[in-house]
């Protein structure tokens, strides 16, 4: 998170069909390690927004990507295609189609992690815990996290109309005996060129390679191994929507949480910030890539289906 913004936050420092209604529960108190922030603001950023203690959302079951395991987590899918406000392509609509079905699950030790692309409808829970995670990473005044939720918001509303050469992914967390869903955290990673940030925070990647960046994850569910999963949900993504099989991301010095977890995930120091940038105010950072894998499974993912069990079935099952 540079004093930059081009929206660009950091991981959570740890690795971290039927019609049914839940509840999304929002936790008030969380956290972002800023590694960067790709929009501009003062040091960084819109209104903020309260929390939803409670929203309701269709939910359907769906299969999970390649690697992701199996889950008993029901999956909000997208109804509504996307909307962006502009002529899209045949290629574009396909990405668009992509997108809309892309979903990781995962069954971690205390309950189930489902992570797919942010709806519209989620936005200002999303916006809530951003800037209150960059307003914690940067010791603002509660006047200042108010601002800066405004910016937030603006910025997320100008990305999604660059769908589909950009997304937000989001991941809900539901407790091994629990039925509500609650946002767990988020991330974004830009596929290509034209869904670069255009304040990309130094040291400045290639455009025309994916691009990870503003991670964060609640703090109450910090440990769990979801910013780690949000990581790995970027990756499964990325071979599908880019033929760029490069994946880059900042990671702040003295983070040394992240930049384990990153490096344990395979990424590695490309370039470093010249202790120079300390004059303006920021933080020094690594640019860190990684050389992505592509599998079948990834390649045929429009194609793959999994039999999911029905909402009554899971009800049944021991939470293991």
């Amino acid at each position: 998170m540079a004093t930059t913004i081009s929206l660009s936050l950091s991981l959570d420092s740890q690795p971290h069909h039927h019609r049914h209604h839940h509840n999304y529960h929002h936790r008030s108190t969380t956290q972002i390690k800023p590694h960067h922030f790709p929009f501009p603001t003062p040091n960084h950023f819109h209104p903020l927004l309260s929390y939803p203690k409670s929203s309701r959302y269709n939910l359907s079951l769906s299969s999970s990507s390649s690697s992701s395991s199996s889950s008993s987590i029901e999956s909000p899918t997208l109804q509504d295609p996307f909307r962006t406000g502009r002529f899209l392509t045949n290629e574009e609509l396909q990405k668009l189609q992509l997108l809309a079905n892309f979903t990781y699950n995962q069954e971690l030790k205390s309950g189930s992690l489902f992570i797919r692309v942010m709806k519209l409808e989620e936005m200002d829970m999303v916006v809530a815990l951003l800037s209150e995670s960059f307003g914690e990473s940067m010791l603002l005044p509660s006047g200042y996290v108010t601002l800066l939720g405004f910016l937030v918001k603006q910025y997320l509303i100008e990305r999604r109309g660059l769908l589909p050469h950009t997304a937000t992914l989001v991941g809900f967390y539901r407790e091994s005996e629990g039925e509500n869903l609650e946002l767990a955290g988020t991330l974004e990673v830009c596929f290509d060129r034209r869904g670069a940030n255009a304040s990309i925070p130094s040291p400045t990647p290639p455009k025309d390679s994916p691009y990870i960046c503003n991670m964060t994850v609640t703090k109450p569910l910090r440990r769990r191994g979801i910013g780690w999963h949000l990581l790995k949900a970027s990756e499964e993504l990325i071979p599908q929507m880019s033929s760029s099989r490069e994946a880059y991301l900042h990671c702040r010095i003295i983070d040394e949480a992240p930049f384990n977890m990153y490096a344990k995930a395979g990424y590695s120091i490309v370039k470093t910030d010249s202790i120079l940038i300390l004059l303006t105010l920021q933080r020094r950072k690594h640019l860190m890539r990684k050389e992505l894998q592509v599998s079948d499974s990834c390649l045929e993912f429009s194609d793959f289906k999994e039999e999911l069990p029905s909402v009554a079935e899971m009800q049944k099952t021991e939470p293991t």
